[in-house]
């Protein structure tokens, strides 16, 4: 997908949840702490959110930030393949951070995202508990990360998983000064 086609993706993604959620922008505006003109322009597909505002506007949704990179609701049937080529990639505009949603949309309860992570650089997302009580795996396949989950910080290195609840903010960091690879799992996310 290009970086049109994945800024439309969570443009309607967004106008969907919101619509579902049964919020206005200026109630999505106050849930979120992201401005009603942000997300004006973001539903619009004129703005590329960074990380954290996606954060944020999915826990005023209730829903995990890889909700916002899928298509929206599953047909009838849907497939339970999802090709290289169909997976939504994103690059963060702030860290440059990349994710691709890995995962077949609306067929499993379970996440995959995988994610390059630049070096040197920083992520902090404010989240607080969210509606449905969502479980997060990071398991390092390259390099290292510095993760803090609220008062907690583990150092991660290849091979190490970690285990969250997203109840707490957490801050992601690469000290290294390689790219850093890690595959999250996330379980508990309402499509």
């Amino acid at each position: 997908m290009t970086q049109d086609a994945i800024t439309e993706l969570i443009a309607r993604r967004l106008r969907e949840l919101r619509a579902a959620a049964g919020l206005s922008l200026d109630a999505l505006a106050h849930k979120s702490g992201v401005s009603r003109s942000n997300i004006s322009l973001i539903e619009r597909g004129q703005s590329n959110p960074t990380a954290v505002v996606l954060d944020k506007l999915s826990s005023a949704l209730g829903v995990s930030v890889a909700s916002m990179f899928e298509a929206g609701p599953a047909p009838a049937a849907p497939s339970p393949l999802a090709r290289v080529a169909e997976q939504p990639v994103w690059r963060d505009p702030a860290s440059g951070y990349v994710r691709r949603n890995v995962s077949p949309p609306g067929v499993s309860p379970l996440q995959l995202v995988d994610v390059i992570f630049p070096a040197g650089q920083r992520v902090a997302f404010e989240t607080s508990a969210r509606d449905p009580d969502i479980h997060q795996l990071v398991w390092m396949i390259d390099g290292r990360m510095e993760i803090a989950h609220g008062d907690d910080t583990w150092q991660l290195s290849a091979g190490d998983c970690l285990a969250v609840r997203l109840t707490a903010p957490m801050r992601f960091h690469n000290p290294a000064t390689q790219p850093a690879r890690y595959l999250v799992a996330l379980t508990g996310a309402r499509p």
